[in-house]
Order: C-alpha cells, then sequence, then structure tokens
C-alpha cells in the first residue's frame, strides 16, 4: 500500500479514511491512531508543469509537522519525459522527505534547508513540482491545525440580517458595470465615432457564501437549498444581466462550458461550468431591477478560490466583421468582498498560496544573468537599426557577426540555459486552450525576456533576429562551418531546385507536431525531439548516446551545408515564420540590377535566402547582413564595380580636358 511506504510503516497496520476537508486530505490511521494525512497536489495546489498540463504529486504529512513522504503519480514535463531518467526523478520527489514544515515561509524555497536541488537542464519544472509540495504540505498542515493556531481571514457564513438591493449595491457587497453599444462598438474596433448609448450589456455579480448576500438575493428557501449543496471550502456567486449581449450565450449546453465569462483572481482563471450553474428566475429582493438572465455557479475548493481576496469577472465578446474576421473585446467587472463580511482568526479553508509569486524569487536571484541578456538585446538591437553603418565596414562586420555568435552560444546558451524550442510554441497555444496563466510562462525570467523580445522582433524584422543571432544552436552551426572553411572542408550548395523543396519539410514537421499536440501533448513533445537543442544547449550533451549521436549528425551535415537542420528541419524556424510575415518594415536593400544583371549576393547567401530573380524570402532569410555588406562592397557588387568605372571615365576625361586647356593658355 502506498501510504504505507509513505508513512514508513507495516501495511496491516494502516488505514485510510476518505478525502475530506478544505483542503482535500485523506487521513491515516496506524492501529486506529491518527498519523498524518495524504494529499494530491493537483487536487489542492492545482499543481501544472510549464506545458500547461497536470503535475500530481502524492505527498503524506505527519503529525510532527514534517513531510512524511511524496511520490510522483502524474506528470507531462518535457524536459521531464524525456531527459530525466526516472529512477532521478523519483529520487528527486522523495528528497523532500523529512521537510520540516514550520520552516519560517517568508523564506524563500531555494534558500530554505531541507529542499532538493532543482534539476540541471530542468530548473522550471523542478521549480514547479517543488513549490507545489510544500504548499500543497503546508496547506494541509495549517488547515488540520499541525502548526498551530493561525490569525485567517475566513468569509462570515453565518451572520444574517435583512438587506435591500440597493443597501447591497451601496456597500459593494453587489458590483454593477454597464456597457453601451457605442463602448462596445469601439472595443469590437467597429465604428470608432459611435456614440449610441443603448444598453448593449448591463452586468451585475455578487458573492452568495454570505448569508446576508446570498440569503437576501435568492431567498430563504433558495439559499437553504445552495448551502446544503456547498462542502466545506466551496463559494458561490451570482452573475446577472440584461441587454442584448448575452454572458451565458448557447454554446455552454453543448461544449459544458460558458466561454463568454471568466473569473479572474491573481494569476488564477477559473472557467464556469454547465455542471456547476444553476438557472435562477428572478431576485428575491424587492427592490433588485429584473433582469434578463441570472446564473449561480458554484465554486468548489478545489477551484482555488479565495473569496475573501479581490476577484474580477471577464466578458468576453465577439462579432463577425466583414470577410469573415472575428472582432473581440472583453470587459472587465471588478469585485472584492466588504469587510464586514469577512472574519479574522477563524478556522475555514486555508487558501492555498503561500508562495503564489515564487516565480518573483527567480527574477531576483537571476539578476545577474537577467543583465547580461539585456544588454546583449540592446546591443542586438543596435546592431539592427544601424546595420548600414556595420555592413559597409567589412572589418567590424565580421568582429561584430562572430563576436556575437559566439556570445549567443556561450551566455545565453550554454551558461543562462535560455535555448528557445517548440515545446514553448506548443505550451503557449495549450495554455491559451486550457486556461492561460502568466505566472507559469514568468518562471524562466531568461526565457520569458527573450520570448518577449523574439515577438517584437518579429514585427520589425521578421523570423531572422533569432534564427541569426539569437538561436545558440544556430550560432554553434554558424561558427563550425566558419571553422570548417578554414580547415578547407569543401562546401556543398545544393542546386536552387532541389533546395527550394526541401526547406518546406520543417513547415510539415511543425504542423505535424502541432497536430498531434491537439490530442496528445505528450507525443508531440517526444516528436518534438527532433530538436537537439535540449541535447546539445540544455544538457550540454550529457544524455543518453542515441540523443547525442543524432546531434552530433546534425552538427556534421552543417560542416559541409551550412546551418543544415536551420534550413530543412527546424520546426521552431517554421514557426516564427508563419507571423513573421506580418513584419512592417523591409531593411534588406536590394539594387534594381539584383537577379538580372547580378547574381552575387544569391551564390554568397550562406542560407540561400535569395531566389535567383534577386528577391530575398524573409521565410528563410536569417539577416545575417552577409548581403549588405556585399550591397556596399565597391570591389564585388557589380553595379558598384560598374559605377566606378564610369565615375573613373568621367574623371579621365575631365582630366584630359584640364591637360588641353592648360597647354592651350602655355602656348
Amino acid at each position: 500500500m502506498l501510504a504505507a511506504e509513505l508513512f514508513a510503516v507495516p501495511a496491516v497496520e494502516i488505514h485510510v479514511g476518505p478525502a475530506a476537508g478544505a483542503p482535500p486530505a485523506r487521513a491515516v490511521f496506524r492501529n486506529g491512531r491518527l498519523i498524518g494525512y495524504l494529499a494530491s497536489t493537483w487536487r489542492v495546489a492545482r499543481s501544472v508543469g510549464y506545458s500547461g498540463k497536470p503535475i500530481d504529486i502524492l505527498v503524506a504529512v505527519g503529525n510532527e509537522g514534517r513531510i512524511a513522504g511524496a511520490r510522483l503519480i502524474e506528470q507531462s514535463e518535457p524536459v521531464l519525459v524525456i531527459g530525466i531518467a526516472p529512477k532521478d526523478l523519483a529520487s528527486y520527489v522523495e528528497g523532500f522527505t523529512g521537510f520540516d514544515l514550520k520552516a519560517p515561509s517568508t523564506i524563500p524555497l531555494a534558500d530554505t534547508p531541507g529542499i532538493p536541488d532543482a534539476f540541471s537542464g530542468a530548473t522550471v519544472s523542478s521549480m514547479v513540482m517543488r513549490d507545489a509540495i510544500v504548499r500543497t504540505s503546508r496547506a494541509v498542515a495549517q488547515a488540520r491545525g499541525i502548526l498551530g493556531a493561525a490569525a485567517q481571514r475566513a468569509v462570515d457564513r453565518a451572520g444574517f440580517t435583512p438587506a435591500s438591493w440597493e443597501e447591497l449595491v451601496g456597500e459593494g457587497a453587489v458590483s454593477q458595470r454597464r456597457v453601451s453599444i457605442g463602448e462596445a462598438n469601439r472595443a469590437l474596433g467597429l465604428d470608432a465615432s459611435a456614440s449610441d448609448e443603448n444598453l448593449y450589456i448591463a452586468l451585475a455579480a455578487a458573492l452568495l457564501t454570505p448569508p446576508r448576500i446570498g440569503q437576501n438575493l435568492l431567498g430563504q428557501r433558495a439559499y437553504t437549498e445552495l448551502a446544503a449543496r456547498l462542502g466545506p471550502g466551496d463559494n458561490a456567486v451570482l452573475l446577472a444581466g440584461n441587454g442584448l449581449y448575452s454572458f451565458k450565450g448557447t454554446d455552454y449546453r453543448r461544449s459544458g462550458s460558458f466561454e463568454r465569462i471568466e473569473l479572474l483572481q491573481g494569476a488564477r482563471t477559473i472557467r464556469f461550468t454547465a455542471d456547476s450553474y444553476r438557472n435562477v428566475e428572478r431576485l428575491a429582493a424587492e427592490d433588485a431591477p429584473a433582469f434578463r438572465e441570472i446564473g449561480l455557479f458554484v465554486l468548489p475548493a478545489e477551484s482555488g478560490f479565495d473569496p475573501t481576496m479581490p476577484w474580477r469577472l471577464n466578458l468576453l465578446a465577439s462579432r463577425a466583421l466583414p470577410g469573415g474576421a472575428l472582432a473581440i473585446a472583453q470587459f472587465a467587472l471588478p469585485y472584492e468582498l466588504p469587510d464586514r463580511y469577512v472574519l479574522a482568526g477563524q478556522e475555514e479553508a486555508v487558501a492555498v498560496g503561500g508562495d503564489a509569486q515564487y516565480w518573483l524569487h527567480n527574477w531576483t536571484q537571476r539578476i545577474p544573468g537577467i543583465a547580461v541578456l539585456s544588454l546583449m538585446l540592446g546591443l542586438l538591437t543596435a546592431i539592427l537599426v544601424f546595420q548600414d553603418w556595420i555592413a559597409v565596414r567589412y572589418r567590424l562586420y565580421r568582429i561584430v557577426r562572430l563576436s556575437f555568435l559566439a556570445a549567443t552560444l556561450v551566455l545565453i546558451g550554454w551558461w543562462l540555459g535560455a535555448q528557445l524550442s517548440v515545446v514553448h510554441v506548443i505550451s503557449f497555444v495549450q495554455a491559451l486552450l486550457t486556461g492561460f496563466s502568466w505566472e507559469l510562462f514568468l518562471l524562466d525570467p531568461y526565457i520569458f525576456i527573450l520570448w518577449s523580445f523574439v515577438a517584437v522582433t518579429l514585427l520589425f524584422w521578421g523570423r531572422g533576429v533569432f534564427c541569426g543571432w539569437l538561436c545558440p544552436f544556430g550560432a554553434l552551426q554558424e561558427l563550425l562551418s566558419e571553422a570548417s572553411r578554414k580547415l578547407g572542408i569543401r562546401q556543398i550548395q545544393p542546386k536552387f531546385a532541389l533546395h527550394e523543396r526541401l526547406w518546406p519539410i520543417k513547415y510539415i514537421i511543425f504542423l505535424a507536431l502541432f497536430a498531434v499536440s491537439l490530442t496528445s501533448v505528450t507525443a508531440a513533445f517526444v516528436g518534438a525531439e527532433i530538436e537537439p537543442f535540449k541535447t546539445v544547449i540544455t544538457l550540454k550533451f550529457m544524455r543518453e548516446w542515441p540523443f547525442v549521436a543524432f546531434a552530433l549528425a546534425l552538427l556534421a551535415a552543417g560542416l559541409f551545408i551550412e546551418r543544415f537542420y536551420c534550413r530543412y528541419l527546424c520546426p521552431l524556424g517554421a514557426a516564427l515564420a508563419i507571423p513573421a510575415r506580418l513584419r512592417m518594415f523591409d531593411w534588406l536593400k536590394r539594387r534594381p540590377q539584383c537577379g538580372s544583371e547580378c547574381n552575387v549576393c544569391a551564390r554568397r547567401c550562406t542560407v540561400q535566402a535569395i531566389h535567383p530573380d534577386g528577391h530575398i524570402n524573409p521565410n528563410e532569410c536569417i539577416h545575417c547582413l552577409n548581403c549588405q555588406m556585399l550591397y556596399y562592397d565597391e570591389r564585388t557588387c557589380p553595379p558598384l564595380i560598374e559605377r566606378a568605372k564610369r565615375r573613373r571615365r568621367r574623371e579621365a576625361v575631365a582630366a584630359r580636358h584640364r591637360a588641353g586647356a592648360t597647354a592651350g593658355t602655355a602656348k
């Protein structure tokens, strides 16, 4: 029996009770004596990994206030599914055994004695698991009195006095918002000049858990039925609406989820489901307005909702535009429970939060790395803005180019471990589909900063900024290619017709991974191993030999065909190329003669991003500026050479004329 293993006692002496309480946990008895509790990190802390999928760890909390044991039940993290041996992962989780839950929670977990070190190459996933184990254990221990009495904020679930609708609105127990048709049109981008003050929607929201609010709005009978349904730690909210737009819609009958409304509290997003919904015909308060639609929604304790903390309701509105496009806008309705409904020092469900912003600790502990990364991004921005001034100076260009690539490989790659991956793209899409949380993406400051920079540069310069300057694996390929040329290794440049048929392979790979991720994220992460980034950059070749052999084979191919992997196989490059079509500027200069009278740039483009007709394919360009260096080279660019010849001829003719004039004057 798992409980016996975690508490290290004979199985025949163990009895485990049902899950109960808030947060939910199973009481564990040894020969009839309570020895602790079992709890799931997924049920208590709603622990999800960087992939957006649950991480479920069973933790055993002893009566003495220590973690008796922990066992990993489920996880789908890409770096943990492939890359970390199962025994090492199990050892990490079990390493929390004996951790003293009475340790001050004000101390960052990374600095607390008894906490295992994070995995090298899986730091973010390790931190998520660490936080889930400690937060769950502390919440269970605190709620069961193991850590001693503590002053907590709790909702008054007993006090009742009559109150009218106006009184509840006046004190803030009911929050309201009105949206006019003009405001909605402006938000939807339909008519910026619209001033129609007719009602689009009027929203009202209230927490029903306190009797003074719930019973006055629903009536005694309906509130009694609701209270009987609510378990320990459960809450209920009321939403009411008038106007042209329905906050419920009709799709929830088919999908089981209300897609037009969501509740946000801190970094947590709570979706409303059909099984938690009850229709309310009318409000019991005599002076309450008549609403077109009213809904009651139960928020279970497992949702992590804290009724004593502020929250807001987001209303999502959409409208079809001419041409089939869809305009989307959102309107927020904030809510904060008035102080009269909050009691201090009461025993109620513990709000699982503890280190809810533990990502902030990651940022403060990585200030030197953040400074180096920010400096490099600032320098790259200057290079891109003043690219013409650099490109016209050949020696400066070569020094800047090779030095920056080396810094990208060593600093961004091997030191900071900030190698972007198609896994991040899949994880982002999954987060949008299943419940977005910024907290997950803020866990790794380097990845977050890098992705933010890449998102901006995609609009200005295209995907080449990342692929050509900030990708550590791409930098390694180009540096090895430079070395191979110095060693006299013959470079292979595929025929353009063949090259044009090979580069779509990476788009096929990306679309295949994306399609697979819609049904199985784990399978998509396994397929994403076509990226050698984890092997070469994150884990520095410290992996099983098949992964190392695959990575070395790709690097070897790059010795003969520069950036072989980038050109034909990289799904991340394909993913970035798609939105990069929206870039606003063309920074790379071309001449009318390019592709007709001259093909020098096309022949010397290291990734064959320049077509024979002279135009640059932005989907394949890595913005290395090699073509711009040739553009300004008067010894290489034929139009400049011809221009220089014409200038010399004119100067020669002018010199002869001056000489003739001087000779005539002398006579």
